[in-house]
């Protein structure tokens, strides 16, 4: 039987028979077309439901095994879901691109995130959101890489997560543009691989202090860390 998602992009069901996909909507945007195609295959392969998930996916649960291959092959879509020490999805709320109170394009730094990071392996797993307003829709300040948009640019925090060990996120930088937020993430997702720890970041940050994590990130140099990894 499959077991994991890794293997078939499908995950075990609580009745231990049925299985659930759920393909990747990036962002959570999807236009009707879309929407309908999966519904219609759903149902074409009698699943029980179909959910939608925190990560902005849709899940169709209680389908049979033998199903799966043809139901991914039917979607043409990839897979959704990551589990184990990778960057799990991007959350990410409507911006200006849809909302009025959207100060800045959430949709749009969110899926540039999205297309580089999703699924990459880390030594621990992390997640990112990004929010166009200090409204905070899309839970930045609970992620271990949150992105607030402001009416001067983007606020970048570090070291959130919920669990059973929550953490408000912190406050590394303000007032970046899209390539400055761009690039912060870049050094800070550089910086957690060559620490290498398995630990999600803000115990990491809890652990060195604040302020010295600040520091190290500050000194840490990309170019060079990559250079003695490939020596």
């Amino acid at each position: 039987m499959i077991q994991n998602i890794s293997e078939k992009g499908a995950t075990l069901q609580r009745d231990k028979e049925t299985y659930a996909v759920a393909p990747h909507i990036p962002g959570g945007i999807i236009d009707p077309q879309g929407l309908r195609k999966i519904a219609d295959i759903a149902e074409k392969h009698h699943a029980k439901a179909l959910k939608l998930t925190s990560g902005g996916r849709i899940a169709i649960i209680g389908i049979a095994p033998e199903d799966i291959d043809r139901i991914w092959d039917e979607l043409g879509m990839q897979p959704g879901g990551f589990t184990g020490p990778r960057i799990r999805y991007v959350k990410i709320c409507p911006g200006n691109a849809f909302c009025k109170r959207g100060q800045q394009d959430s949709v749009g730094l969110g899926l540039k995130l999205d297309e580089r990071y999703r699924g990459m392996k880390m030594p621990f797993k992390l997640k990112m959101g990004v929010s166009g307003c200090i409204n905070s829709c899309s839970e930045p300040a609970f992620k271990d890489i949150g992105i607030i948009g402001t009416t001067h640019g983007w606020k970048v925090l570090v070291g959130g997560c919920a669990g059973i060990r929550p953490r408000i996120a912190q406050t590394l930088m303000e007032d970046l543009s899209d390539n400055e937020a761009l690039a912060i993430v870049d050094k800070l997702i550089l910086y957690i691989k060559a620490l290498d720890q398995k630990k999600r970041l803000g115990h990491l940050i809890e652990e060195m202090g604040f302020d010295r994590f600040k520091e190290d990130l500050a000194r840490f140099s990309p170019e060079t860390n990559i250079k003695k990894e490939n020596a």
